[in-house]
């Protein structure tokens, strides 16, 4: 693991005063960015009232921000003025983006030469294997971000000017855009509404759609999309593409059929209507948080499955949460390969590397835990039943942001589980793990132990 390294000169002899890997930055740039965002949405000009907002709140608002998640405590479209929904705005692309990619567009527009140490952080920013090339991802993830959303901004500031105003609806369609990109799912429209007015509404709901679903094939995917046309994709890419088309379909049907008849949700619903609203509630649990039906009246059972997608997420290096779609396919795979006995996982007639297979069930098992203790310091501290909690907990891993509507009653403990879960689930938590890990200098790697075996099963 790569060092960096602060020193002190002092009298010609350097001292060492500490050295930070890449993961401890990352990790520590995440929590100064979300500081930063609560002192800004504190001050008394960030709120309608004019008496800022408490500390505690404005900290949830910011971690659910730069987590790109979207549970809120309080109603950004009529809480906040036009300088906190900015600052919430900002907080959101530096939080989608990374703050390293977003330090190096700074760099780039200032000019400025990037660092080795700089493209160290942007490897491990990115989730690469290699510095190679590193920089020139990232001016393609910038490039792709910020076309992908004035293109979105313009087509949905378009559709709803006639509903509010070509200013407004401009800035609405460039907040917006964003939000969804980054798979944040903050709104404007006020009063915790979502996008349930625009259920039935077409060019809405496909232009979110396609930005949640761009927003959360990662950058890397996009970048080989964008430069290799008609080329054969990596196993990645062609894992992350297949995968997001299956989870996306299951997701429309399955909630298509277990709704089709709940006349809370989409059972009033012309046919065309019924289809568009169960795609795009599949299509919103991979972390994005939108919705354009209430989500407290779905069925338990599709709010059950619900959690299921919001669990897996999106795909490595993207804007969205979860244990990622690639890793609920090693998983499964390894599973599929457990079973029929072979000592191999094998896709497209390639052998995944074991440590991947470990590291991807070890992210599964986290994952799992920190869920499940989150669940259980909910319900000690909150009320509300089982069921809310647990979404909200699944809902906070996965910088999902739907909710069954027990956010804004959360109490101060609860608040602040849900805010460390949302940054695990943002950070990555074996990046998180690595960052609070002790470096060894011998590394485990060097010993080997002999065997012996334990009844499994």
């Amino acid at each position: 693991m790569n060092k960096i390294n602060i020193n002190n000169g002092n009298n010609g002899n350097e001292v060492q005063k500490r050295s930070f890997t890449p993961t401890q930055v990352l990790a520590l740039g995440f929590i100064g960015v979300i500081f930063i965002g609560a002192v800004l949405l504190s001050l008394p000009f960030a709120t309608v009232d004019g008496e800022g907002t408490n500390f505690l709140d404005a900290l949830f608002t910011s971690t659910s921000a730069v987590c790109v998640t979207g549970l809120v405590v309080v109603d950004t479209g009529t809480y906040f003025t036009l300088f906190g929904q900015l600052v919430i705005l900002l907080m959101i692309e530096i939080g989608g983006l990374g703050f390293m990619t977003f330090a190096t567009l700074i760099a780039i527009i200032m000019g400025r030469k990037i660092t080795l140490k700089e493209r160290i952080l942007l490897q491990e920013a990115l989730n690469q294997m290699s510095i190679e090339g590193i920089v020139r991802l990232a001016k393609y993830v910038i490039q792709i971000t910020f076309g992908i959303q004035a293109i979105a901004a313009l087509i949905l500031a378009v559709r709803w000017s006639g509903q509010l105003g070509w200013g407004k609806s401009l800035y609405y369609g460039i907040f917006h855009a964003i939000s969804a990109f980054n798979n944040a799912g903050f709104d404007l429209f006020g009063n915790f509404s979502s996008l349930t007015g625009y259920a039935t509404d077409i060019v809405t709901n496909i232009t979110i759609m396609v930005l949640i679903i761009v927003g959360g094939l990662g950058f890397l995917v996009l970048s080989e999309l964008y430069t290799n046309k008609g080329k054969k994709l990596h196993l990645h890419g062609y894992v992350v593409l297949k995968t997001t088309t299956f989870l996306i379909i299951l997701g429309t049907v399955v909630i298509f059929a277990l709704e089709y008849n709940n006349p809370n949700s989409i059972g009033d619903m012309s046919m065309p209507h019924k289809f568009m609203a169960a795609l795009f509630q599949s299509v919103t649990p991979r972390t994005a948080g939108f919705n354009t039906i209430n989500i407290s009246d779905l069925k338990i059972a599709t709010q059950s499955f619900i959690m299921v997608l919001m669990f897996i997420g999106a795909s490595p290096g993207s804007t969205g949460g979860g244990i990622k779609t690639t890793t609920f396919v090693a998983v499964a795979m390894a599973l599929l390969a457990t079973i029929k006995g072979k000592s191999d996982v094998t896709m497209r007639e390639r052998t995944l590397p074991r440590d991947l297979i470990q590291k991807a069930m070890t992210i599964t098992l986290i994952a799992l835990t920190l869920i499940l203790i989150t669940t259980i310091v909910l319900t000690v501290t909150e009320q509300g039943d089982f069921m809310a909690l647990l979404f909200e907990a699944v809902s906070a891993f996965g910088t999902v942001g739907l909710s069954l509507g027990i956010t804004t009653q959360l109490t101060w403990i609860g608040k602040i589980a849900i805010m460390f879960t949302m940054y695990a689930g943002r950070v990555g938590i074996l990046t998180l793990a690595y960052a609070l890990a002790q470096k060894k200098i011998i590394s485990l790697a060097q010993i080997k132990y002999p065997e012996e075996r334990i009844l499994i099963g």
